[in-house]
């Protein structure tokens, strides 16, 4: 029956939904689906189907004596079409007597590819969330990068000086992170003095007409402002990022800024206590460790191309880290729980390593989801959103209600600290004290503004007809709203109509 063969397509490409396209019949125009394929090729990989209805998923199959046909079309429309060359793999299927033509494509080795009629400029196409789109300029270095086995932060870093004295400047900050960062005074002990040449094997600095230049890595590690390295933090009331209660951004050097992101998260998480044997012990409802971890490796595994921040955000019911970039090639969801690491950025992973941040490639994700599972907090969330990496830890205490300073486990450590006073009326301006804190923010929205928000929270590349379309609007209502909207500095259009996204400024 037809549900029986529905079951077996959707049973048959299981888990690759966001790299599987189907298509009816071949479509007569092959730039359809050429950006598709040119996309599989940038990405993961990935198969054009055809002879499945897309929207049904149902198998319509395609004429048997054609079948030779199609195939040669698809081979001759891809090495035609895309440069550079694409090899893919096309083959025949039979399910239930009905025919259809996979069109297998590998990830490729010399990125980026594009459409040869469209040119690199403007005919690269990435996967995004199981939707082909046109890759941005950051995108397009970052395949470049991905293409050249190179790393962007060994390579030079363009218009930025570096002095002895501020070589020497970073050796020494480098060493006192590694003391502070160490256990014991035996691994103090073994902690080596940084040389300038320590950092060029490194690839911090490299030779250039024998003289020593800093990389993207040394921007990173020095805070220098020409690169963006930025942390926003923000606590927000409830469940959904419209009312801030506190919100910061940090900058300057990345191990600097890992510090106080770990420490603003930890003053806005609960602090319990447990009865050990006669002692009385302050424990982190979210194990400090993990936190730390996860930060560190937000910082090591981002896309520097990528002008984004990291966002650390604490909800009534999560603590949700997002760092900038797309998964590098090659790299998972799945094999990153493995515990399988692919490094973006060797040079700061080097440095990272010096400093006693990271201690063994790899081991990072799995020792975090286990002491996430340990203090029975569930599973660690891995949400790959295309252009973006994001990891969730849900908190036990996610009743939404205003910790009393009477009880000891349940408050946040801002509020224990701040013992006398009324934590009801606090929570709400927690932030009054701290000089770069903000007011809370309450951000009215009237429903149908809420409505428009929502479906641009959610994907950030929604179209204003797309938004009309899902509403029944007109697209003049749609674009009063957004401008409604952008007049309360909620959201900001990035880059052009036709190329740019949302921005929830949040």
């Amino acid at each position: 029956g037809k549900d029986g063969e529905r079951m077996k397509i959707e049973e048959i490409f299981a888990g690759e939904s966001k790299n599987v396209e189907f298509k009816e019949s071949l479509p007569v125009k092959s730039s359809k689906y050429m950006k598709t394929i040119v996309a599989f090729a940038n990405g993961q990989g990935g198969k054009l189907i055809i002879g499945v209805e897309d929207d049904t998923r149902k198998i319509v199959g395609i004429d048997k004596n054609e079948a030779f046909q199609i195939m040669d079309a698809v081979a001759n429309a891809i090495s035609d079409s895309c440069k550079p060359a694409i090899i893919p793999d096309i083959y025949m299927q039979t399910i239930d007597g009905a025919t259809i033509i996979i069109v297998d494509i590998e990830a490729g080795r010399q990125r980026p590819y594009y459409l040869a009629a469209e040119g690199l400029q403007h005919g690269v196409y990435v996967r995004v969330a199981g939707t082909t789109r046109l890759a941005d300029e950051a995108m397009v270095k970052e395949l470049l990068f991905e293409g050249n086995n190179r790393f962007f932060d060994k390579t030079v870093c363009l218009g930025l000086q570096a002095s002895d004295a501020d070589i020497e400047k970073l050796c020494r900050q480098m060493k006192q992170v590694a003391l502070r960062n160490c256990h014991s005074d035996e691994e103090k002990a073994l902690v080596k003095d940084v040389t300038a040449k320590q950092l060029l094997s490194w690839g911090v600095l490299v030779e250039h007409e024998g003289k020593l230049v800093p990389t993207n890595a040394y921007a990173i590690l020095t805070g220098a402002d020409i690169l963006h390295c930025t942390f926003q933090c923000a606590v927000f009331k409830d469940n959904r990022r419209i009312v801030f209660v506190d919100r910061r951004e940090f900058t300057g050097p990345v191990q600097d800024i890992i510090e106080d992101t770990y420490h603003f998260v930890l003053r806005n998480i609960h602090l319990g206590a447990v009865i050990e044997g006669l002692y009385r012990q302050d424990v982190y409802e979210i194990p400090p460790a993990a936190i730390r971890e996860l930060i560190i490796n937000a910082a090591v595994h981002r896309s520097y191309l990528d002008n984004g921040s990291i966002q650390v955000a604490i909800f009534d019911n999560r603590l949700e880290i997002t760092s900038p970039g797309k998964l590098p090639v090659g790299q998972t969801i799945e094999k990153m729980r493995e515990g399988y690491s692919k490094v973006r950025n060797e040079a700061l992973a080097m440095a990272f390593s010096y400093m006693h941040l990271i201690e063994r490639w790899g081991t990072g994700m799995l020792r975090i989801a286990e002491m996430i599972r340990e203090a029975g907090l569930g599973d660690l969330e891995i949400i790959d959103g295309g252009t973006e990496l994001r990891f969730n830890i849900y908190r036990k205490h996610n009743a939404g209600q205003t910790p009393k300073a009477e009880q000891v486990s349940g408050q946040t450590t801002e509020q224990a600290c701040k013992q006398g006073r009324k934590t009801e009326q606090d929570t709400e301006q927690v932030a009054k004290q701290g000089q770069k804190t903000e007011q809370a923010q309450e951000i009215k929205f009237n429903s149908s503004e809420k409505k428009v928000f929502d479906l641009l929270e959610n994907n950030k590349y929604i179209t204003i007809s797309e938004i009309a379309d899902k509403l029944g609007w007109g697209r003049s209502k749609v674009t009063y709203y957004i401008e409604k909207l952008k007049a309360k500095s909620v959201i900001e259009r990035v880059g052009s109509s036709q190329k740019g996204y949302w921005k929830i400024k949040l």
